[in-house]
């Protein structure tokens, strides 16, 4: 019996990619809406496959990657976003995805990404794969790679109009904490205010 698990915050995402899947012969199909119902329904299940959007609300889905192949470590993890920034993708491919899908893909493309994980292959649509290419060619680094995860998480809530103290409290951090991170990223992306990190934020899609 082959069983999914799709981890977005959109029902109708889970409508479309739940149809698809079915039609691929998933038996089960487990809808999270959250981070806390993906980490039970991974643990309680341990789904053959995952279908996680980085847009997540909270800790965003990128930084779900890990915990949720650790509760399901036999299962494939397709990244499935609106976000097709290459360093994301290059992101979620180290962290353990093993495969990155624009929600801007045919459905053949989706059913395509499906089969591939299941042979145990890698999958990333043509547009991402040049563009990973290119990047590892030109040489050049993307200063949002450079990032630490809790930066990023500052950065994405930042981009969402949350003030530092709001950022502190869903990040369990402290103001201070949340204020230094802030200064942080506005000398690494070169950033004068914190305007521009919204910019920033808005642009490379974390927000």
């Amino acid at each position: 019996m082959k069983t999914a698990l799709i981890v977005d915050d959109h029902p109708v995402t889970h409508i479309g990619c739940g149809q698809l899947l079915r039609d691929l012969g998933y038996d089960e199909v487990f809808e999270a809406l959250t981070d806390r119902e993906a980490y039970r329904l991974a643990e309680a299940h341990r789904p053959d496959l995952i279908v996680l959007d980085l847009g997540m609300p909270g800790v965003g889905g990128l930084n779900m990657i890990g915990p949720l192949a650790a509760r399901a470590p036999d299962a494939r993890i397709l990244v499935f976003t609106m976000n097709e920034q290459t360093v994301f993708a290059v992101k979620a491919l180290e962290g353990g995805a093993g495969g990155y899908l624009s929600k801007n893909s045919a459905p053949e493309d989706f059913l395509e990404a499906v089969r591939t994980l299941e042979r145990g292959e890698m999958y990333l649509s043509h547009k991402v794969a040049v563009s990973i290419a290119s990047m590892k060619i030109g040489g050049k680094a993307d200063p949002i790679s450079a990032l630490s995860e809790r930066e990023h998480q500052v950065l994405r809530l930042i981009g969402r109009g949350e003030d530092l103290q709001s950022i502190a409290d869903a990040l369990c951090i402290s103001y201070k904490t949340a204020a230094n991170t802030s200064s942080t990223l506005k000398r690494k992306l070169g950033a004068r205010n914190t305007t521009e990190l919204v910019r920033l934020a808005i642009e490379t899609g974390l927000s």
